[in-house]
């Protein structure tokens, strides 16, 4: 593990204080997603803009004070596994974040690091849905894997192209090559590409087929008080992970006039998660096997195309700087 923060000494407290900062970070952008889109549901219902960004702290309220459901023969311990899993999966995606010049866990290849975290997803969802031991969680288990198989592997060739044009797996690295361009100019089909991974890994907007309503809440259907909460509160912190996490890869990491790095990456990463809460609330709801569909016969030609010439961009650079040396 690299140095945290330019120390030259791994420092364990500097790590739990960093980790602490990002949790508690993480929960706010959490916080602000869910109320965000309360306040959007509440405009589009008439109803107060201002009850519509409460009710996510009333319905915390609620949860906390509801009892757990229980089903026969259940595998309890799966079950808590999978519901309390989203929150710490999405926190160990954000911990690979710079914030400006720190990180809470440096890594010479924290790119591939978040590919194996949100391929944890799919277990996390998986074992939601199975552990309850019920016909309609199964089902949207079994929805899940459909969604992810469609969505994982563009999504791997999308981080690809980032990785490529700064020729490192490092994350902070990646930030760091975009000193003049941002790789959203450079790249703007991978950038896409990923938002809608991020929609998928969250289980949100069109990708909600596992939680919808025609099969009774699916994963969430036997789902109450706490693990109710943490799967709801998971699910917002998976989003908010992965807009942070894109303003690394295209956004330019903390590059911004006046403020600090590490307010510009906080600033970028808000701006990307309001967006994406409200683009979830715009697009339809995706049938899995027409995700399915799409996921293999557009996005992924489509990621690979993009990386083809992100890598004839990079061997042509490399190729003039040879020639100036």
């Amino acid at each position: 593990m690299g140095d945290l923060v330019g120390s030259s000494a791994y420092d364990p407290l500097t790590v739990l204080a960093w980790a602490l900062a990002a949790a508690a970070l993480l929960g706010a952008f959490a916080l602000f997603a869910a109320s965000v889109n309360g306040a959007l549901l509440a405009h589009g219902e008439g109803r107060r803009v201002s009850a519509g960004a409460a009710l996510p702290v009333r319905e915390t309220a609620r949860l906390l004070r509801q009892r757990r459901r229980t089903t026969p023969a259940a595998d309890s311990l799966l079950w808590r596994v999978g519901a309390s899993s989203f929150l710490i999966l999405a926190l160990l995606k954000v911990s690979l974040v710079p914030l400006g010049d720190a990180v809470v866990f440096p890594s010479s290849v924290g790119l591939v690091w978040f590919n194996a975290l949100d391929a944890a997803v799919w277990a996390a969802v998986w074992l939601a849905g199975w552990g309850a031991n019920a016909v309609h969680p199964l089902l949207g288990g079994y929805r899940f894997l459909a969604l992810a198989i469609a969505y994982e592997l563009p999504l791997m060739f999308t981080l690809v192209a980032p990785a490529v044009a700064a020729g490192s797996l490092d994350v902070q690295q990646i930030a760091a090559a975009q000193s003049e361009i941002w790789y959203l100019m450079l790249m703007p089909v991978a950038f896409l590409i990923y938002c809608i991974s991020v929609l998928a890994f969250s289980v949100m907007g069109p990708f909600a087929a596992p939680f919808s309503s025609d099969i009774a809440g699916g994963v969430d259907a036997e789902l109450s008080g706490v693990d109710r909460l943490l799967v709801a509160g998971g699910r917002y912190a998976l989003l908010a992970a992965g807009s942070a996490f894109a303003v690394p890869l295209f956004l330019g990491g903390g590059a911004g006039p006046l403020l600090p790095g590490w307010a510009w990456v906080l600033i970028k990463a808000l701006v990307l998660l309001g967006a994406l809460v409200a683009l979830r609330r715009a697009l339809p709801l995706a049938r899995p096997d027409r995700f399915l569909e799409m996921g293999w016969l557009v996005l992924l030609p489509l990621a690979l195309v993009q990386d083809l010439v992100v890598g004839i961009g990079a061997v042509m650079a490399s190729g003039g700087m040879s020639m100036n040396e």
